[in-house]
């Protein structure tokens, strides 16, 4: 038979067992998970910490939610999924953070369990729709470089990215949502004391290998598969693009020679020949096989050395007349390739971004997310709580650095972000924007 629930002071239900540990726990010492206690420098050290990253978090993706409302050429349907990420990121600086640096602080959850159970959802539900909108920016600059007519003939249709973004709010409220509000009623008991306020689940290894694995480890390999294709599709054009300017340069420089040829039958005439013979006899001294002697082998001998000196007296004439000739045949082939190359470098840019990006996610949700898998699977006694907190904020982390990553990777931003931010060097400086 289940226990009966009581109904402790802070307003939670725990078993009795859970109860009476609780009570004897005293203030400020619950099972180890939130100790708080510190001293006042470190106190203050910490909240001051705490506090800049709340700030750089808001004011940074404010910023970015700025800039898309104010410049309508942001308003692409790729970039609507980095709107998207920014204010994920802004509800965990507006929202998640403030609420959490009390409790880290004491030790000790004091805003009662209703806003305990809308922090858990906010929480867990704002850091997963900031990893599944990573995993469909990746997938849209993935469709944007292998599919590229595809795309760009798709590149305006904003309905479709905002049923996309929609997709993803809900995709990643169910993956933790519906456990955070009704596990403790599936259940039929509480596993959480008084003054403290993690998830029900926060022990269960099995789900939480279940959602780690939807939540982190999928997106990632994604991610990465998405990135690689796109680093090999760009590989193998750059390879195309450097066999077709070569071939374009061989098939030129054939067209060069072949041109001069033709100059040289069309330069070479036996009517000239026989009319500027004395002006050869000046070039040519006599001899046994002057022109008195002449053989048909003398004759070519001297037909040639007579194209060499005509040709060089307009070698240059000869040279530039073929060139603009083979220009004018590949004038189309020129902006064709041109063409061919920014978007080429384009996507160069797009894949370096996005390499960033993903680097800086693994980075930041790879130790919380295996240290929350060891340290369910033995319940806390395995991994100190030094380092799991400290994952826990590298977490956060993620969502302060995200707009620092925008103006450094995308023209369009940095281009938004300087108007917004210097407008009065925008004005001075217009090849800034450029």
């Amino acid at each position: 038979m289940e226990p009966q629930l009581l109904v402790n002071a802070s307003g939670n239900s725990c078993a009795p067992e859970l109860e009476q540990e609780s009570q004897s726990a005293g203030p400020g010492r619950y099972s180890g998970l939130h100790p708080g206690g510190f001293s006042a420098p470190v106190a203050v050290l910490l909240a001051t910490l705490m506090a800049l990253l709340v700030l750089t978090t808001v004011l940074g993706n404010a910023l970015v939610i700025l800039a898309f409302v104010v410049d309508r050429s942001l308003r692409t349907q790729g970039n609507f999924f980095f709107l998207n990420l920014a204010i994920a990121d802004l509800l965990v600086g507006g929202f998640c953070i403030p609420l959490y640096i009390p409790y880290v602080l004491t030790g000790e959850w004091k805003f009662g369990k209703g806003l305990c159970k809308l922090w858990l959802v906010v929480d867990y539900l704002v850091c997963t729709a900031s990893v599944f909108n990573i995993v469909l920016i990746s997938f849209d600059r993935f469709n944007s470089v292998t599919r590229a007519v595809t795309y760009r003939a798709q590149k305006g249709m904003t309905k479709n990215a905002v049923f996309k973004m929609v997709i993803v709010w809900i995709a990643a409220f169910l993956l933790y949502g519906p456990a955070i509000i009704s596990w403790e009623y599936i259940a039929r008991k509480s596993i959480l004391p008084r003054g403290e306020c993690y998830a029900e689940f926060y022990y269960n290894w099995y789900f939480l290998m279940i959602a780690s694995t939807i939540e982190f480890f999928t997106p990632f390999i994604s991610v990465s598969y998405f990135n690689l294709s796109i680093y090999i599709s760009i590989r193998k054009r750059t390879l195309l693009r450097m066999d077709n300017l070569d071939s374009s340069r061989e098939n030129c420089e054939m067209n060069l020679l072949g041109k001069r040829k033709g100059h040289v039958i069309f330069f070479v005439k036996p009517a000239e020949w026989n009319k500027n013979k004395k002006k050869d006899h000046c070039l040519f001294p006599t001899g046994p096989l002057g022109p008195k002697h002449d053989s048909p082998s003398s004759l070519d001998t001297h037909r040639a050395q007579d194209l060499q000196v005509k040709m060089k007296t307009k070698p240059g004439q000869v040279y530039e007349a073929t060139e603009s000739i083979c220009n004018a045949t590949r004038h189309p082939d020129i902006a064709r390739t041109m063409a061919n190359r920014l978007r080429l470098s384009r996507d160069k840019r797009v894949a370096k971004s996005l390499a960033i990006i993903v680097c800086v996610f693994g980075l930041c949700w790879a130790p919380y997310t295996l240290l929350m898998i060891i340290r369910a699977m033995c319940h806390g006694t395995c991994v100190h709580h030094f380092f799991y907190e400290f994952s826990f904020w590298l977490l956060w982390l993620n969502s302060a650095i995200n707009p620092a990553l925008y103006p450094l990777c995308h023209v369009s931003f940095r281009k938004a972000f300087i108007k917004l931010l210097c407008p009065g060097k925008a004005k001075i400086h217009p090849h800034i924007l450029r």
